[in-house]
């Protein structure tokens, strides 16, 4: 039999293979473009902005470990996480270091939360007010992720194109936008840019993979 002394180790070992894997900047945000939806490599490559190799590099990395799968269709590969629980380990992952890592502090501080001089919307409020009817869901993501799933009731005008689709949104009532995660741009970028056109607007605290974690109804398909 083997002793506690030579498996615990070994236990430890296995379990540090999980970390190992997280403990990339790249791969976390690979993570991110994967709880959004399946991707092929070539497209995580571009939405990352790092080279086809290295994120192939990186997703078998991750793989390895069972934080992702893989399926091929034809002469592409598509990926996808294994588990919802691999968001739930993320989010953890983010609570710890805004907790205790003051660095991270700084950088939210100065990049992020200092264009929203508002709170976010917590996700039981947004989806209180989504079925009121009182509030306006704005999914500011690609039309590709939006399909995969997206909030009840969300109009989908990805950053990009927000400009030029104003009027798709009543001016009168207040606009909540949403995006990948609580770190995504696109919200606080949507938001500041319909604040400088005289829109009331806030984003959501999280985005839809916390949403999702959180049990809460989502919705698939484009809406015509």
């Amino acid at each position: 039999m083997i002793s506690e002394k030579a498996v615990k180790p070994q236990i430890f070992a296995q379990l540090s293979r999980i970390g190992k894997a997280v403990a990339n900047g790249n791969r976390l945000e690979l993570l991110e473009f994967l709880a959004q939806s399946e991707r092929s490599v070539e497209s995580l490559a571009k939405v990352a902005n790092i080279t086809i190799a290295n994120t192939s590099q990186h997703l078998q990395t991750l793989r390895q470990c069972g934080l992702v799968t893989a399926r091929k269709d034809g002469q592409k590969v598509y990926y996808r996480l294994s588990d919802r629980r691999v968001v739930a380990l993320l989010s953890i992952m983010r609570e710890l270091a805004e907790d205790h890592l003051a660095d991270l502090e700084k950088l939210i501080s100065i990049y992020l939360t200092s264009r929203d001089g508002m709170d976010p919307v917590p996700a039981q409020e947004l989806l209180r007010w989504a079925r009121e009817g009182s509030v306006t869901v704005l999914d500011v993501r690609p039309v590709e992720e939006y399909s995969a799933g997206h909030l009840p009731g969300a109009v989908n005008i990805p950053l990009k194109e927000l400009e030029a689709n104003l009027s798709l949104l009543p001016p009168s009532q207040e606009i909540v936008a949403y995006c990948r995660g609580p770190y995504c741009v696109l919200a606080f970028e949507a938001v500041a840019r319909l604040r400088a056109k005289g829109y009331r607007a806030r984003r959501l605290e999280d985005g839809l993979p916390e949403w999702q974690l959180a049990g809460l109804p989502t919705e698939r398909g484009v809406v015509a």
